[in-house]
């Protein structure tokens, strides 16, 4: 099976439909959360993910979305684009966010957007979170977003050590534990403006990282349109 695992879309439906051709033909589509916020397409990225059937969890932004709070957490240009998105999405996207868990256990893998202990809020951005955070889950490894950076925690006989993938490295599944992260498809913020991915190949058990360039001036103008914070459009060039 090929199965394409994505996080932190964040209503940027040209970075979607880019990763998703780059992918091309998969079994299954993971998503790790925060599929809306920020962006300026959440209804066309939940249907689109609806569509093609895809099993995932919640994040910050969604369940913020869905009235769920943590809004007055977020920084003022975050919170001015979760006004807008409250204010914009479907009844159906409303009840498709709404039936996302927190937590999905698939396998030897568990789904969480955050940490495996903290899974809506929690950052793994040192070594000492993500020594906690394998504490937290017992399958083989997880999936998480929220960083919207692309790395793995690796645990072997109790040493963490940490690894930073480029596009196209692919991490053999072994006896090792792993805490890993694709990065983000409609935010980058690790210097990369390129959408990212991962790509599970289950028979060869490997998890490969894609960077996919798509159309940031198209999002960048739709941004605009709806009058979203200038600081949000302007990132998206810089992938920070």
């Amino acid at each position: 099976m090929r199965i394409g695992i994505i996080s932190d879309v964040h209503a940027n439906l040209p970075a979607l439909e880019a990763v998703l051709a780059a992918l091309g033909e998969v079994d299954a589509l993971w998503q790790l959360g925060d599929v809306v916020g920020y962006g300026p397409h959440p209804d066309e990225v939940v249907a689109r993910l609806r569509e093609l059937g895809a099993i995932g969890v919640r994040g910050n932004h969604d369940a913020a979305a869905l009235g769920g709070g943590g809004v007055e957490y977020f920084n003022p240009e975050a919170r001015r684009a979760m006004e807008w998105t409250i204010e914009r999405i479907a009844p159906a996207t409303r009840a498709w966010l709404e039936a996302l868990p927190e937590r999905v256990e698939e396998g030897e893998v568990t789904l969480v957007h955050g940490s495996p202990r903290e899974p809506i809020w929690e950052y793994v951005l040192s070594g000492w979170v993500a020594r906690q955070s394998f504490a937290a889950f017992t399958s083989r490894w997880c999936l998480h977003g929220h960083t919207h950076i692309p790395v793995a925690w690796v645990q072997d006989h109790g040493r963490i050590s940490l690894l930073e993938p480029g596009p196209g490295d692919a991490l053999r599944l072994g006896q090792e534990r792993l805490l890993v992260n694709p990065g983000s498809v409609g935010q980058p913020r690790d210097g990369d403006p390129r959408a990212s991915a991962l790509v599970h190949d289950t028979e060869a058990r490997t998890l490969t990282w894609l960077r996919v360039r798509y159309r940031i001036a198209e999002v960048q103008a739709a941004m605009r349109a709806a009058r979203l914070p200038p600081a949000l459009v302007a990132r998206l060039e810089h992938g920070r």
